[in-house]
């Protein structure tokens, strides 16, 4: 017997130089049927970074006016920049049964989970904050003062923890990638994604 099931939405944060970004790279290489939620910012690309592919990037303008036609599901303002989910691109994947990695702020997150009440929230962390500190150091892409707001910012999201389903320390890539699968492959075991039709509850 088989059945055809939505798509199941995995929403991730984590504070800034954590290793989330490359994390979510290597979940994509490892899993081929894991599509990627493209986020909208009016943050400026870093250098190896390209439009349509690691975020759309727009004008604050042309967010404000995207936010007033009602086109994006969640967005917030995250280190002086906004960021922006499109709501239409999330619920045509589900739709067809694809599996959604969305990369989203602590604030995102909640009003996805709002909206969304099945999806699976995945909150990653270094394994301990002399490791952020050195990360957001050691990898030479901000100044003093943006490393004391990130620095800053990471504590204030930590107290959202009690909103995800899941804590994935990302010590050892390797480690990280396979107990991210273990959830993707545990989540969809639950009974709950199941109807009762298929399980014979019901004639």
């Amino acid at each position: 017997m088989s059945e055809k099931k939505l798509g199941l939405l995995f929403v991730v944060s984590a504070p800034s130089g954590t290793g989330k970004s490359t994390l979510c790279q290597a979940l994509l290489k490892e899993r081929a049927d894991l599509v990627y939620s493209v986020s909208a910012t009016t943050r400026p690309a870093r250098v190896s970074e390209v439009n349509g592919k690691d975020y759309f990037f727009v004008t604050v303008d042309q967010f404000k006016k995207k936010i007033d036609e009602g086109e994006f599901l969640e967005w917030a303002l995250v280190h002086d920049h906004y960021y922006g989910t499109p709501r239409s691109f999330i619920d045509d994947q589900l739709a067809r049964g694809a599996d959604i990695l969305l990369d989203v702020d602590p604030q995102g997150a909640l009003a996805i989970q709002d909206k969304y009440p099945q999806c699976v929230s995945i909150f990653v962390y270094p394994p301990n904050w002399e490791s952020l500190e050195r990360r957001l150091r050691t990898r030479g892409q901000d100044d003093e003062e943006t490393i004391h707001k990130r620095l800053s910012n990471a504590r204030h999201e930590l107290t959202y923890l009690q909103h995800y389903n899941y804590l994935v320390v990302n010590n050892d890539i390797r480690e990280a990638m396979n107990d991210f699968l273990a959830i993707i492959r545990a989540e969809h075991h639950r009974v709950c994604r199941y109807s009762e039709k298929f399980l014979c509850l019901t004639k």
